[in-house]
């Protein structure tokens, strides 16, 4: 069986070698390195506006073109439970990091030798990212409510090359961005205080995924008159799979098997399920809101709740259609985190890495709540069948 690679320890493994390079690596072999990051940040900044509409707009068309009271209520019921993560981490991460995180407010500013790069390259973006995103909604209801064929032609295979220059050209170079990060905060002596925070931020995330998968199958339970636990042990099958596939579309036969074990018609599973490993991800959510609420915390930004809103609300948006590639829903979000948030290049990088870090929970907790959104779906939809009878008559 051949070997795969994948890009979680390709990530661990170039954080490793950053730390490490970084005591002893000459300052002419650093600033090689430093180059490198300054170029490729200049590309992430002119690819995320290309990317947002590329993403964002097929998905809402194709949303959009799926019409019926079923659709509806999945997409309703996923975007709910993505926001409800995304808030929850929120005002669960205001509550506790505070005095998890304490002391580690001084892990970035520098303290020791700082150096830069050779050269960089001006890469400025066609648009914004806000006018990307305005744009992608605009095209994509647009194509939905004209039922437009040659232009949602065009964007498909626009969409195709924007997934092609995720998925050879961004992911393959991640981990030699990753690794230069951290082999300048090495050089700056700010790498100890930022592992810390990792190791705690993914211990506290691990444990806040098991309360949402509570919480969606309780409501999943009471819905349908079902053990919520004994629900949430017929889908770990699924869990486990995400954990080594990192994507939730690579899993939707294992999900779809489970669901319908949970007693979900196969028919309403096999529509609920696959439209859910697009638009329901509140494992993602959760990890991007906490990630993001840590690394601002101890950079020292002082941002409000009203501004941590608006980016939730828009994330819950842009993430639909993230290809389905390790790291694809960090990549859609990185234009928000800079034009909302006011994350730099190298908070970015922090976020990218820490969030690849986690991947695998986050994906898991995607497909194992798609389960408890199809058991809901089905209730809801027997409920309205057992009506229209005793109506008619």
């Amino acid at each position: 069986m051949k070997f795969r690679f994948g890009l979680l320890p390709r990530v661990l493994l170039a954080i490793a070698l950053g730390v490490a390079c970084g005591f002893f690596l000459p300052g002419w072999a650093t600033r090689i390195a430093l180059t490198f990051n300054a170029l490729f940040g200049q590309f992430l900044e002119f690819v995320i506006p290309l990317l947002i509409l590329g993403l964002v707009a097929p998905g809402i068309a194709d949303l959009g073109r799926s019409a019926g009271r079923l659709l509806a209520l999945t997409a309703a019921l996923a975007y709910a439970f993505t926001l409800f993560s995304g808030f929850g981490t929120y005002f669960a991460g205001r509550a506790l990091f505070p005095a998890l995180l304490s002391g580690s407010e001084a892990a970035l500013p520098a303290g020791g030798e700082t150096l830069g790069a050779y050269f960089t390259v001006q890469m400025p973006p066609v648009m914004g990212v806000m006018s990307a995103l305005v744009l992608a909604f605009v095209l994509g209801l647009g194509m939905a409510y004209t039922q437009s064929v040659r232009l949602k032609e065009v964007m498909d295979e626009f969409k195709r090359i924007i997934e092609l220059v995720i998925a050879r050209v961004i992911i393959p170079l991640l981990p030699f961005y990753i690794f230069g990060i951290f082999l300048s905060m090495t050089r700056s002596g700010q790498v100890a205080g930022v592992l810390g925070v990792f190791v705690k931020l993914i211990l506290v995330i691990f444990c806040m995924t098991v309360i949402l998968l509570l919480l969606q199958f309780t409501i999943a339970g009471v819905a349908a008159r079902k053990n919520p636990l004994r629900m949430l042990r017929t889908m770990l099958t699924a869990y486990v799979t995400a954990l080594g596939t990192q994507s939730s579309a690579a899993t939707i036969p294992v999900t779809l098997a489970q669901t319908v074990k949970l007693g979900v018609r196969p028919e309403l599973a096999s529509f609920v399920v696959p439209l859910c490993a697009t638009i329901h991800l509140s494992g993602s959510m959760m990890k991007i809101v906490a990630c993001a609420l840590a690394v601002s915390m101890i950079a020292g930004l002082d941002l409000p709740t009203a501004t941590f809103a608006g980016f939730i609300l828009l994330l819950a948006v842009t993430m639909v259609a993230a290809p389905g590639v390790p790291g694809g829903a960090i990549m859609a979000a990185l234009g928000l985190l800079e034009s909302m948030l006011g994350f730099d290049e190298t908070l970015a990088g922090l976020m990218i890495a820490t969030y690849i870090a986690m991947d695998s929970f986050g994906t898991a907790t995607n497909v194992t709540g798609d389960g408890a959104v199809a058991v809901i779906v089905d209730a809801v939809d027997r409920r309205r069948k057992r009506r229209q009878p005793a109506e008619r008559s």
